[in-house]
């Protein structure tokens, strides 16, 4: 289906590929902020469960235990976009996890030093595991391990541990409560903020259109999609499913998920803007979302379409685009009502199994969590046989250090921690200096863990420049230590937490990602295999159900390659071998996307004869074969496929980048053989010189 504005006398053109992620270390990223909005609710929840939580345990059990409760309200930095009632059960989980910290935790520190720094690792490594395997939202980890520092310096023996534990789940009680402040109010607020955000993200692909920025803003609004359709259906209780409400939000879900994928179509096959016009439309149909009466007039888009074929690309996109803001608009009428009675898929997700997933050696999971426990147990034993007093700063800025993910995000995070240390450690002991009361101590320690929250997810640096002045006091106020050796003490504990976070990086699974990179391409090129086999085979009947499963699991093998390349092109020095394969990502990914498209729930499938379906099949798995095997792919002519010009576009851009990246990988293997020959012979002219 040629586009609206396409000429018959030029050939089709394949869209310009964007510049690859260039992760570095340089003054802007240690000092420049992140693209993004300060998180004012999260800051506000942070401060207001943390002051309440440290006041009311501080005035019945004492300050120095008090403390624990302080550390479990960080409850409420978890699960903050999903909806309030999957979030009650999932915060519980949150709570459970740190009241076992703080037991566990405790017990092993009334043992002996080297049994709370053996524990403490473990529950780096635990949390880690748990949290990546079951999508906990970030801060991850972190946060864990902060809790089972502190539990370890709280006073008593083996009998308080079950005070410790449970002033820690009163704690928790509260992050529960007050992130689940805002449910009789706004209920529905989380299906609401995620169906409109994957809307501005559509916007933002549509503005994207004809630039090199195009293969980023794909991904961002696949990404969008992706978690519309996962907190939506987390949404969908037993009472409200039913609803009017309801249905109209699943119609807008289906909505933008079908117009992203007609968008996916323009996007390969325009290589001019698109109108501004379209992209504002967009825009609105996110505040629409929430507010019918501001949804966009339909006939607002009828000057685009003008002159267009009803069956070109641009024209289908537009066509959809109006369709939404009639539902939105109006609700969703009767074949809206037939298509989104069913999201086609399990509302919880399946734990145990996503457990047992994560240990499989595919999976990034495994070695992510094993570096962690290992490099956060060995800086904490590190930190114990050179007899500094505070071991556990050393294994919590090594835990803050390893959640940067690959090399040059962990030396960029190394520095920051290590700075905004410094920083925070000249703001926190003269305040400590000041011998505040106890109750201007608790307000403060509220007001720097709802600023921390505020700016964490711009900058590090100054993240941690509010968080350490935070954490010196519940530390200070846990157990109370000399302010010239405390200030001295966490310096050094930063730094060497830092350099240990560094080398687990460097020396630990370094090339974890970089390894797995041909088997996410593999990956994806399988599901793009299965999809077009479905979409092509005149034998298949596809219903709603199974185009939503093979779409589901294609958007999610497509997001998840993306997650991998930008992880292993941080590992250095193997990044060298990661960074030719970026055209091959992008074709990956560009074959992945026009394959959803082909499962579009308006478009019957287009059946083609046997032998052209046995050749598409054949170049797919040659494909898969040659990538993991890094040899050139021996494609041949591909078939013709009339419906899906663009696929097979892309399978040749594929072919040839494949082709180009095993070529400079032969050529890097030959130039290291020649440097390791030139050594060889110097070492060898070297003995002989030495001899006479």
């Amino acid at each position: 289906m040629p586009l609206g504005d396409g000429r018959p006398d030029q050939g089709p053109q394949r869209a310009t590929v964007g510049e690859r992620p260039r992760p570095r270390l340089d003054l802007r990223a240690i000092f420049g902020l992140e693209a993004g909005t300060w998180a004012w609710t999260t800051a506000l929840k942070a401060t207001v469960a943390m002051t309440s939580s440290f006041a009311l345990a501080a005035l019945l059990f004492g300050p120095q235990v008090g403390t624990l409760a302080a550390l479990g309200s960080m409850t409420v930095l978890y699960e903050k976009k999903t909806p309030y009632s999957y979030r009650a059960a999932a915060l519980a989980l949150v709570g459970l996890g740190f009241v076992v910290a703080v037991a566990a935790n405790s017990l092993a520190a009334s043992l002996s030093p080297w049994a709370a720094v053996a524990s403490i690792g473990v529950t780096a490594g635990l949390a880690t595991w748990v949290c990546a395997a079951w999508r906990v939202d970030k801060p991850g980890p972190i946060f864990f391990v902060l809790v089972a520092s502190i539990s370890t310096i709280a006073p008593g023996g083996p009998a308080d541990v079950p005070l410790h534990a449970l002033i820690a789940a009163l704690g928790a009680s509260v992050g529960w409560l007050v992130s689940m402040s805002g449910a009789p109010l706004r209920s529905r607020r989380p299906e609401y903020q995620a169906v409109a955000a994957a809307y501005r993200t559509l916007a933002t692909l549509l503005r994207a259109v004809g630039t090199p920025e195009l293969d980023h803003a794909q991904h961002k609004a696949s990404v969008a999609v992706a978690d519309a359709w996962r907190i939506v259906l987390l949404g969908q209780t037993r009472g409200y499913r039913t609803t009017a409400e309801a249905a109209r939000l699943r119609a807008l879900l289906r909505w933008v998920s079908d117009v992203h994928l007609a968008a996916t179509q323009v996007c390969m096959a325009r290589t001019a803007r698109l109108p501004e016009e379209s992209a504002d439309f967009a825009d609105r149909m996110a505040v629409a979302v929430a507010d019918p009466e501001r949804a966009p007039d339909p006939g607002s888009l009828n000057e685009l379409r003008r002159g267009m074929r009803p069956r070109s690309l641009e024209a289908r996109l537009y066509s959809l685009l109006a369709r939404a803001a009639q539902t939105a608009h109006r609700g969703p009428d009767e074949e809206d009502e037939r298509r989104t009675a069913d999201l086609h898929d399990e509302r919880y997700p399946a734990l145990l199994s996503a457990l047992r997933s994560s240990l499989s050696k595919d999976s990034l999971i495994r070695p992510t969590a094993l570096r962690m426990g290992l490099t956060v147990t060995a800086a904490g034993v590190f930190g114990l046989w050179m007899g500094l007093d505070h071991y556990y700063w050393v294994a919590l800025t090594t835990t803050a250090v390893l959640q940067a993910g690959s090399v040059v995000l962990t030396l960029n995070r190394s520095v920051q921690r290590s700075l905004g240390t410094l920083l925070g450690v000249v703001a926190g002991v003269g305040l400590l200096m000041l011998e505040p009361p106890l109750a201007v101590v608790i307000v403060l320690a509220g007001l720097m863990q709802g600023a921390t929250q505020l700016v964490v997810a711009r900058n590090f640096l100054y993240a941690s420049v509010l968080l350490t002045p935070m954490a010196l006091m519940l530390s200070y106020t846990a157990n109370p230590y000399p302010l010239a050796e405390l200030a001295g003490s966490r310096l050094i504990d930063t730094v060497v937490g830092s350099a240990f976070g560094l080398a687990g990086s460097l020396l630990l699974w370094r090339k974890a990602s970089a390894t797995r990179l041909p088997q996410a391409i593999g990956k994806v090129l399988e599901s793009t295999r299965q999809c077009m086999m479905a979409a092509l085979d005149q034998d298949v009947v596809l219903d709603e159900e199974d185009r939503y499963l093979l779409r589901r699991d294609m958007r999610a093998a497509t997001v998840s390659l993306r997650g991998v390349y930008d992880s292993a092109i941080g590992d250095v020095p193997r990044s060298a071998s990661t960074r030719p394969l970026w055209p091959v990502v992008v074709a990956t990914q560009r074959i992945g996307y026009l394959a959803l498209a082909a499962l579009s729930q308006d478009r019957g499938p287009e059946p083609v004869g046997t032998i052209t379906l046995q050749r598409v099949d054949l170049a797919f798995r040659e494909l898969i074969s040659a990538m993991e095997e890094r040899r050139t792919p021996r494609l041949g002519a591909l078939p013709r496929l009339s419906a899906y010009p663009r696929i097979n576009m892309e399978l040749r851009a594929l072919a040839t980048a494949m082709t180009t990246a095993v070529a400079q990988d032969e050529r890097s293997a030959h130039q290291e053989a020649e440097r390791r020959a030139r050594r060889e012979r110097r070492r060898a002219q070297r003995d002989v010189d030495a001899d006479l």
